[in-house]
């Protein structure tokens, strides 16, 4: 008998061209998202120590890099406040001139519909504390803090913000803010929410920009154990049900398998994070000599979309752009 002819995978891996046709996943720019730290000081921009390329900046400021980069091609972005009005009832997470819905009110004004504004809704900047919640006591108190998420997600609305991303892990904070919006008349303001936000060690970087560490404790009576799998879809389940519109995975590179899980179980979309702790270890592996950058990022964010992400927020955007990595 016979035997039977090789399979030979590797004619389909002959050349790049080849590779290109067959390729079963592909980064498209425009389902990516670009974060961005404004802060309510004026001077020069500050660069961010831990996380090499990225800044804050005044609302002004960020007008002008935003403007830069929608040249670029990035037409989609993520806000976050820094500011030194810190309180225990974080009244300056709705407050007319949090940096991040003066911010807003401009880009709005200078861009119109050519920018998808998006923007954090968490109290990690804005308490003193540095929690995510209101603190009564020693505890996190869930439900009155649900009244400040509320209020930060109309005012940002209210400055032309499209998408209000809640990202406090409150039990309910969704369904909170999707009647809010709707109460004020922003029924069309769209809720990206962190469904699965895992407590990670991940976020030091990204503290450190936003002047958010907790002050004492950590995070982890209210971000999800690390250790846990199922429990993403019963957050999922509970987010759509709430009335969310899209339902994100952060970080991402360490949480694939949920990433995996929920966009196959989800009929929303799924987003996912490429956290600051991601960004700097890629650009620290490049600066020693020790990775490529762009191909380690490519990796990293292919991997993020082969696992069913539809939406990938990143800080590595404008470098993909600038440098045309997509098409090198």
């Amino acid at each position: 008998m016979d035997s039977l002819p090789i399979r030979r995978p590797r004619r389909l891996r002959r050349n790049q061209i080849t590779r290109d046709l067959v390729a079963e996943t592909n980064l498209v720019p425009a389902r990516m998202i670009q974060p961005y730290f404004v802060e309510n000081r004026s001077g020069d921009r500050f660069a961010i120590p831990g996380m090499p390329g990225i800044n804050r900046e005044s609302p002004d400021q960020l007008v002008e890099t935003i403007g830069n980069d929608l040249k670029l091609g990035i037409r989609s972005v993520m806000l976050f406040g820094v500011t030194d009005d810190k309180s225990a009832d974080a009244h300056s997470a709705y407050a007319e001139n949090n940096p991040v819905v003066v911010a807003a009110q401009k880009l709005r004004k200078e861009f119109g519909d050519d920018l998808l504004i998006s923007a954090d809704v968490c109290l990690c900047a804005y308490t003193d504390s540095g929690h995510c919640g209101i603190l009564h006591g020693d505890e996190i108190d869930n439900d009155s803090s649900l009244e400040v998420l509320a209020a930060m997600a109309v005012r940002l609305a209210d400055a032309g913000v499209d998408w209000v991303g809640p990202s406090d892990m409150m039990d309910g904070r969704v369904g909170a803010i999707r009647a809010a919006l709707d109460d004020e008349g922003f029924a069309r303001t769209a809720i990206l929410a962190y469904t699965a936000k895992y407590a990670s060690a991940y976020y030091g970087p990204f503290r450190d920009a936003a002047e958010s560490a907790p002050q004492h404790g950590d995070r982890k009576s209210y971000q999800m154990d690390w250790r846990n799998r199922r429990e993403a879809r019963m957050e999922a389940q509970l987010d759509i049900d709430e009335g969310a519109d899209v339902i994100m995975v952060k970080p991402a590179l360490a949480y694939l398998d949920i990433i995996a899980d929920l966009s196959a179980s989800a009929d929303v979309p799924v987003a996912a994070y490429n956290v600051s702790g991601e960004y700097t270890a890629a650009k620290l592996l490049a600066r020693e000599g020790f990775a490529d950058e762009r191909a380690i990022v490519l990796e990293n964010l292919t991997a993020i979309t082969r696992a069913g992400a539809s939406i990938i927020l990143t800080y590595h955007l404008r470098d993909i752009l600038r440098e045309k990595w997509l098409t090198a």
